[in-house]
């Protein structure tokens, strides 16, 4: 008997970087009856290349999160061809306008836009006062901040890699180990900005370090205290999660040789 012979055809991978307002969505991945920007990315992509597209995110964004820099990935068979400036033109004027493509570029056929990150940068804002214009971008919060207790409490985490006590519980993820190297907080006239940069993030990890943050610098938590937190492994320790709206990615990070080599 002969032998059955089955030809695969190969596969173009893509990476698409995007940035979207996440307050008018539940957050970047699809899920029943909620509006996300997995979903409108998906549709626009099926729509403008005329066969079913599905993309993978480099993460996830909770309710009201924003990212200025977000990547994702999608697959087309290696005989269909398309131009990446044209194709990101083409999905802005079919997306939403709180979804913005801002590049499209091939990669390597195994390279995954949430696996082979090395780097990822949160940003979260607070405001001191009302302002209407940061309503969706800003947590209002009226109390008064010890921002150097708060920055000398977040140096505490460079000593640490394992942060289970700041993860949302009963996650799938193998390990509760990130490596923290950076955490600071900004403060200006009406503003508190707390950057935090990272290998890896668990769920509701910055929210979470950000709420037991916020009580170090009400008073309510000393540095001991936070140290004893981040050490007791138990999410009950840990502040509440603050707000999501006020939340961003910012920046994401990948080895130089991702792309691939022949375009």
């Amino acid at each position: 008997m002969g032998e059955t012979v089955i030809l695969l055809e190969l596969k173009k991978r893509y990476f698409i970087r995007l940035s979207y307002k996440g307050s008018n969505f539940h957050g970047w991945q699809i899920q029943p009856n909620a509006s996300t920007v997995q979903e409108e990315v998906n549709k626009a992509l099926s729509t403008v290349l005329n066969q079913a597209i599905n993309v993978v995110g480099c993460g996830r964004t909770d309710t009201g999160v924003h990212a200025s820099d977000f990547m994702a990935h999608f697959e087309v068979e290696e005989s269909f061809e398309f131009d990446c400036e044209k194709l990101a033109f083409k999905l802005n004027r079919f997306l939403p306008y709180d979804i913005a493509i801002n590049e499209i570029f091939r990669v390597k056929a195994d390279a995954h836009t949430r696996f082979d990150a090395i780097a990822r940068t949160y940003v979260y804002r607070i405001t001191k006062r009302k302002n209407p214009f940061r309503k969706e971008s800003h947590w209002q919060i009226q109390h008064v901040l010890d921002v150097a207790k708060m920055n000398d409490a977040a140096k505490i985490l460079f000593e640490y890699i394992d942060f289970t006590s700041f993860s949302k519980l009963h996650t799938d993820v193998k390990t509760n180990n990130c490596k923290i190297s950076k955490a600071e907080w900004l403060e200006t006239a009406d503003e508190l900005v707390f950057t935090i940069k990272a290998d890896r993030f668990l769920r509701n990890m910055v929210r979470a370090i950000v709420g037991t943050l916020v009580e170090v610098g009400r008073g309510k938590m000393d540095l001991a205290g936070f140290r004893k937190v981040i050490e007791s492994k138990n999410r009950s320790n840990a502040g509440s999660s603050v707000p999501g709206h006020g939340l961003f990615l910012v920046k994401i990070e990948y080895p130089d040789d991702l792309r691939a080599e022949d375009v």
